[in-house]
């Protein structure tokens, strides 16, 4: 324990470099050392040992057995330290580190998976979870300390004094069908003809659902009837293919989902009002602070929006 104690990593590196030049000269001057301070070093090992760990013959210095057992561990004991080294450095200059970040549908798409892919393309090291969801799930995360930040909005039942709240953007809905439906590639559509069909919207209380439900009341125009009740993509996505719904996603998610390739066959129906959703935003913790790689991910998020 007295050897544990006093050991460190400069001694280990000298009985490495002697073993490997079996030269106590070479060794010191591969560490920067004068010959007497490697000499002492050596010398005071061996005594609290109470044994030898070379042997020193005319043609240099061989390891005796418990030498050998010395530079085996020895030489791992340095690898982990090297590691650790590099490690820190990486963690320091956001090389590699987590980042879990959580965001509602529209920014996930439009900023947070490009802003990750950047960071990741610079360096691989980095881990990141993204995490999509409805802003309260998403706050009360932040809350737990399950996210470094999230792009949500703040519910109503939270201060946000307890927040760090950054502005972001305007979220747009887009009307999503089937090509085969009988609006689709229709122009200047008036809500009123939206009303007549069958829709598959996220539940009451949603920003999608509160914001289209305001488009229909200044319209004047009744809120359609026949509803299906889903904040499920998947769920959307089946109704979409299998029946004449009209589906209202940010307009992030329809640039998506009418990308030539993804095989859904959908259309973006031409409305003559914008359809606007309640602004989102960045939030964080006051309380914690932000590790580099969390600052990389957060400012390529900045620079998208």
């Amino acid at each position: 324990m007295d050897l544990a104690r006093r050991l460190k990593p400069q001694h280990l590196r000298l009985i490495v470099k002697i073993a490997e030049s079996g030269k106590l000269q070479i060794a010191a001057g591969a560490l920067a050392i004068s010959q007497p301070a490697a000499s002492r070093i050596l010398a005071e090992l061996e005594t609290d040992l109470g044994t030898k760990l070379f042997d020193r013959h005319p043609k240099g210095m061989v390891p005796t057995a418990i030498g050998q057992a010395f530079l085996q561990h020895g030489r791992a004991i340095l690898a982990t330290l090297d590691s650790l080294e590099t490690e820190v450095e990486d963690l320091k200059e956001g090389q590699s580190g987590e980042v879990r970040v959580g965001s509602v549908t529209g920014p996930a798409v439009q900023c947070l998976v490009p802003a990750v892919q950047a960071v990741r393309a610079a360096s691989p090291g980095v881990e990141v979870t993204i995490e999509v969801g409805p802003s309260t799930e998403l706050v009360r995360g932040l809350e737990e300390g399950r996210f470094e930040f999230v792009l949500a909005r703040l519910p109503q039942d939270y201060d946000p004094r307890a927040f760090d709240i950054q502005p972001a953007r305007f979220e747009r809905v887009a009307l999503l069908v089937h090509d085969s439906h009988p609006l689709a590639g229709q122009r200047g559509l008036t809500l009123d003809r939206l009303a007549e069909h069958d829709w598959v919207i996220q539940e009451r209380g949603s920003p999608i659902r509160a914001a289209v439900e305001a488009a229909f009341h200044e319209a004047a125009v009744p809120v359609p009837s026949g509803i299906t009740n889903s904040s499920s993509l998947l769920v959307m996505l089946a109704l979409l293919e299998n029946s004449a719904v009209i589906a209202p996603v940010a307009e992030e998610v329809a640039a998506l989902l009418t990308r030539p390739g993804i095989g859904a066959r959908l259309r973006r129906l031409d409305v003559d009002r914008p359809i606007a959703v309640t602004p989102y935003f960045i939030i964080r913790n006051r309380a914690r602070q932000f590790s580099t790689a969390v600052d990389r991910v957060l400012t390529e998020v900045l620079a998208r929006l």
